[in-house]
């Protein structure tokens, strides 16, 4: 068994520029598990293989979700900036293992599934068209500021059952949250707050929206547990589809390969979104798993209480299982951009991110066909998160035109 080579930081301009080199470059020089540190030079494990991701996620009792049992949490100060996302005794879905977890996740999937496909697009298409009417007479905007990182939390919103003026507080702080700098920690505490307002509105007045049914739920959860559970799915549910509809259209804003689509319609947005999946993925590490006893792992010793960090994109990349990574992906859906196991993505989830992600873009061809990126492509830039990769503005420019509503 060979040593492993010094950690790499989990952070820095490599892992907003170029992170598919840095993968590459972890795999060629450490294998399909390499050290790495996270803020505060805090040792973790991050999982770049595919056949080894399939096998940390698909071995709950081995590598476990249950955060109390890392062996760092002596060195984690109270203010860590990304605590937020690695949570100790936290009561949400995340962390819960066993038949808890089997019930928590029916809950979510229960909710989420009740909500109404039909209605989901029509809200999604009356959001993206307001959203587009407020730019369309300019010709210009940042279209993942003013359009793609306001879509999806105004559709979540409305079916969790939070009133529409939320939305942009809600989407600052999940950012603030998920970026893991120096504000995370004040926004989960809105997050907190306004989940706690919602929860014991919709416990005094049902409605049929998502917390309702999570309240209702007969499995007996507490507050704490519905609270933190919405926090995951606002975040999960927001964020990344705010990035899969930004990745994509950069993707079909630079690459010749789907520039046809711009002026001919619909018909490859949905290979493009799964280009994204596998080449751009929005969630590119997820924290975590922690070893429940001693044990190897693509040639490492893994200590009991290590973190494992869940590597998507350097999985999904894996030269084992994509020899020729220009090819385009076409229906093959077997990367881990949702997961794999029974934390993975709830498929109802899975579902509503797809129709706000997909209708997100159709709007933006449908109401701007002559949309094109108004900066050198090699001139975008990515938000500094360890976990998401999304960009930090795509400015564009285009024909005005008239609103619609």
């Amino acid at each position: 068994m060979t040593p492993a080579p010094a950690p790499v930081p989990l952070s820095g301009p490599r892992f907003q520029s170029d992170p598919t080199e840095l993968y590459r470059e972890l795999r060629r020089e450490s294998g399909p598990v390499a050290p790495v540190l996270l803020d505060g030079g805090i040792p973790a494990w991050l999982v770049l293989g595919y056949r080894e991701l399939h096998q940390v996620t698909g071995d709950p009792v081995l590598f476990s979700r249950d955060s109390d049992l890392w062996n760092q949490w002596d060195r984690v100060p109270d203010d860590w900036p990304l605590l937020p996302m690695i949570g100790r005794k936290q009561p949400s879905i995340l962390y819960t293992v066993g038949e808890r977890h089997r019930q928590r996740a029916a809950m979510v999937g229960d909710a989420l599934g009740a909500v109404d496909s039909v209605e989901l697009r029509r809200y999604a298409e009356k959001f993206a068209d307001e959203l587009i009417d407020a730019v369309c007479v300019k010709g210009e905007t940042d279209i993942v500021a003013d359009y793609a990182m306001l879509l999806p939390v105004r559709v979540l919103a409305h079916f969790y059952g939070f009133p529409d003026e939320n939305g942009p507080a809600l989407v600052t702080a999940l950012n603030d949250m998920i970026d893991g700098r120096e504000r995370a920690i004040a926004g989960q505490t809105h997050l907190v707050t306004s989940m706690t307002r919602l929860l014991a509105d919709r416990a005094a007045n049902p409605a049929d929206d998502v917390v309702s049914r999570m309240v209702q739920d007969p499995s007996g959860f507490t507050d704490e547990e519905i609270i933190q559970d919405l926090m995951v799915m606002m975040a999960a549910g927001h964020q990344p589809t705010a990035d899969w509809i930004g990745n994509t259209l950069r993707l079909m804003l630079t690459d010749d390969r789907f520039a046809a689509s711009l002026f001919g319609g619909r018909h490859s947005v949905a290979e493009a979104m799964n280009e994204v999946l596998w080449e751009d993925t929005p969630t590119q590490n997820v924290a975590g798993r922690w070893a429940a006893q001693d044990t190897r792992l693509g040639g490492r010793v893994v200590k009991a209480g290590d973190l494992l960090l869940l590597g998507l994109q350097g999985a999904n990349s894996d030269p084992q299982v994509r020899i020729d990574g220009s090819a385009l992906t076409g229906g093959n859906n077997a990367h881990f951009s949702f997961g794999h196991g029974e934390h993975r993505c709830p498929f109802p989830a899975q579902e509503i991110a797809e129709v706000i992600a997909r209708t997100g873009i159709e709007v933006v061809l449908d109401r701007l066909p002559d949309i094109d990126l108004a900066v050198p492509a090699d001139t975008l830039t990515r938000r500094p998160s360890p976990w998401l990769r999304g960009l930090s503005a795509l400015p564009v420019r285009f024909t005005p035109v008239p609103p619609v509503l």
